[in-house]
């Protein structure tokens, strides 16, 4: 299983992802499912992938392909984020076609981020069928592959006004939370902030599963939510103010 995310604040990209692609009992594998691609000064892309693995493998060898073999359409030719969106969708759909005539098993999803020139940083999430959405300032992060586990805390903190710092630790936490409910998701743990305007590839870090940070922010994290639960009002029926409901039972004869 998968598990990425990406944030969209004013000032900036925040983007993180796991690497496990697989977690028998007697193996674990692992896959980085983050990767960058960019023209110092003039345009810089950071691609999430979830879903099969040939076929995201097989997307981000064509994307290196024609880039490197100048085509006429590839990252570096493409006027805008929404068209760089269409390119990758359509180079997806396509992988899944000539695997198996685009069967359900070989579907992949891909969250793209970036910035292009002067326009605006964005970041977009495409689908299987290869259309996508966008960020907005009312969903200002995007998820892929195992979503459910990491989505409250991004629900409650994340926001456009975020700083890019808080960003950062708000997808960690999100992280930490899915891998606690779902071995499927583990490290290394790939971080990159990409500042607005910078048009540069961003600071990236990998979090390795005996990292001392992520263990710290770990155990910070437990420890405040404990903490945070000893201080909730204590429980009282009586005074909740809410409707009592007696239980009724229905006789037979």
């Amino acid at each position: 299983m998968t598990y990425c995310l990406a944030a969209q604040v004013k000032t900036g990209l925040v983007f993180t992802s796991d690497s496990r692609t697989n977690a028998g009992i007697d193996q674990v594998s692992t896959y980085s499912k983050m990767h960058t691609f960019g023209r110092d000064g003039d345009r810089q892309f950071v691609l999430l992938s979830a879903g099969n693995l040939a076929t995201t493998q097989g997307v981000v060898a064509r994307l290196q392909r024609d880039i490197r073999e100048g085509w006429e359409h590839n990252l570096m030719t493409m006027s805008d984020m929404h068209a760089a969106a269409d390119y990758l969708g359509a180079i997806s759909r396509d992988q899944q076609t000539r695997l198996t005539g685009g069967g359900t098993t070989f579907e992949a999803s891909f969250i793209l981020g970036g910035q292009i020139g002067s326009e605006s940083h964005a970041l977009l999430l495409i689908y299987p069928e290869g259309n996508h959405i966008s960020a907005s300032d009312a969903t200002p992060y995007l998820q892929i592959g195992e979503s459910k586990y990491g989505k409250p805390i991004l629900d409650r903190i994340i926001s456009t006004e975020t700083s890019l710092e808080q960003a950062a630790l708000c997808a960690l936490v999100s992280m930490d939370s899915t891998m606690r409910s779902n071995v499927t998701v583990g490290p290394p743990i790939d971080l990159l902030i990409y500042r607005a305007g910078s048009l540069r590839t961003g600071e990236h870090v990998r979090l390795n599963h005996d990292s001392p940070y992520l263990r710290d922010l770990k155990k910070s994290w437990e420890s405040g939510l404990a903490e945070a639960f000893r201080k909730l009002p204590p429980l009282n029926l009586a005074g909740a103010g809410g409707e009592h409901v007696r239980e009724l039972t229905t006789a037979t004869h």
